[in-house]
């Protein structure tokens, strides 16, 4: 049985397909299943956006089969562990948790590298390219640190 791990975002075309596929390629695919979702619907059936295809390119990874979908209560009973890029989505995700084995299940992903601090991987849908490299950099090393842990 595979471990299945859910990287949540607002509208899973920036972090969470870039969380996906760091992590994804950290992983064996034999053992553990990654995927991404976000918590609003804006972007449902869309490809991640081109600047974190990009990125994620620049690295060696290929994004471009993830599609954009929306977070749903079931995914409580399909994932093992759900990791927020925000509070904001950490708030979201927790609003639909019906169970305490649920909330159990929400962490928020910097919390990797710096326990219990919070930190909030930001946005960078509306800023430069910048911004993807500096979220990539931080994603990068809490998927390492994760993938270490579960491994």
């Amino acid at each position: 049985m595979k471990t299945k791990i859910l990287m949540v975002c607002l509208g899973n075309i920036c972090r969470s397909p870039l969380a996906e596929g760091i992590l994804a390629s950290k992983l064996d695919p034999t053992k553990f299943e990654v995927d991404s979702a976000g918590t609003a619907g804006y972007h449902v059936g869309a490809l991640p956006d081109k600047r974190s295809i990009a990125i994620a390119k620049q690295y060696g990874l290929d994004i471009t089969y993830q599609r954009s979908r929306k977070f749903v209560k079931s995914d409580f009973q399909t994932f093992d562990y759900i990791f927020a890029m925000d509070q904001s989505n950490y708030d979201n995700i927790l609003a639909l948790a019906e169970m305490e084995t649920d909330q159990a299940k929400i962490h928020m992903i910097l919390n990797q590298i710096t326990p219990n601090s919070n930190a909030e991987v930001p946005d960078p849908y509306y800023g430069g390219d910048q911004g993807f490299e500096n979220v990539y950099r931080m994603l990068e090393e809490a998927c390492s640190i994760f993938a270490e842990k579960i491994s």
